[in-house]
């Protein structure tokens, strides 16, 4: 069975490099988009890497923006047509890192197939309803001409609120923005918006439709019941913010208990040991025995 990883990469290729040392599997290709707005050459020694690809889609994504969701669906397009035929497609950050082995990975998913994992919120819970403005109001983030939000307050002052052209109800979260897709689910997210110019339009003046475009799609269509409300990742938003949490080796008790494949974020150049003490904890695994933190 083939997976095929999609890393967001916008900086870190040292750190980009660890991850996918901890990726590499036979069954495994993993596909980086860099940013177009960081220069390419310090991760030019990553390109000739087996089972490594960089996209041809290199899109300037800009942080809350409908960019960002762009970028995901433009590589997912470019890897659809790819061969052999990958039966996963997994969202990751090039800041995120595999707390289990590859090949326990591997061994989940095949006895999975045509499921989908992603983490939502309930369409009436709290996070919606701190968040609805998102979809509600307009939102200038992707344009630069001087007086974008004299323009933003002016027509959220004076025109209705917004509605998403799309039947049923929002479906996002925190976390909404990294899954791991069946290949039907991604293929399906593929032509749905494709097809849609005017959802599409009108996602380009939300703000940070990556957190619930495609979970809205995806739980509004034929494939709903195939998706678990799950992304099999570890994600700490205890601190508040904007940003989750910058995982450290404090953390590997809770990283370890978690039962997830993947975590994020990670920063080399805040706590290099914590990766250090993963790869041990996996290799260990591996090996047939528990690990246990330090």
């Amino acid at each position: 069975m083939k997976i095929a990883h999609l890393i967001i990469a916008h900086k870190g290729p040292q750190q980009l490099a660890r991850l996918l040392d901890a990726l590499a599997h036979a069954d495994v290709h993993c596909y980086v988009h860099l940013d177009q707005k960081t220069a390419a050459a310090p991760f030019e020694f990553l390109r000739h890497r087996p089972r490594v690809s960089f996209t041809q889609a290199r899109n300037a994504v800009t942080w809350g923006g409908y960019s960002q969701t762009q970028t995901t669906v433009d590589c997912l397009r470019e890897i659809l047509v790819q061969t052999p035929a990958y039966e996963f497609i997994n969202v990751l950050s090039a800041q995120d890192y595999p707390l289990r082995p590859a090949a326990e990975v591997q061994a989940f998913l095949a006895g999975r197939r045509g499921e989908s994992f992603l983490a939502t919120e309930p369409p009436d819970g709290p996070w919606w309803q701190a968040n609805r403005r998102r979809v509600s109001r307009y939102h200038f983030t992707e344009f630069s001409f001087p007086g974008r939000y004299l323009v933003q307050q002016t027509l959220n002052a004076v025109l209705p609120a917004r509605e998403l052209p799309l039947d049923g109800p929002l479906h996002g979260g925190p976390t909404g923005s990294w899954y791991t897709l069946s290949r039907e689910a991604a293929a399906y997210v593929v032509r749905f918006l494709d097809k849609n110019t005017r959802l599409r339009r009108f996602a380009r003046l939300t703000w940070g439709s990556d957190e619930f475009l495609v979970p809205s799609v995806l739980l509004n269509s034929p494939l709903a019941a195939t998706v678990t409300n799950d992304n099999l990742r570890y994600i700490d938003w205890r601190a508040g913010g904007a940003n989750p949490k910058v995982l450290t080796q404090d953390d590997l008790p809770a990283l370890q208990a978690s039962g997830k494949f993947w975590a994020r974020k990670f920063d080399l150049s805040v706590d290099a040991a914590v990766l250090d003490a993963l790869d041990e904890a996996r290799d260990t695994s591996a090996a047939g025995t528990v690990a246990v933190p330090s």
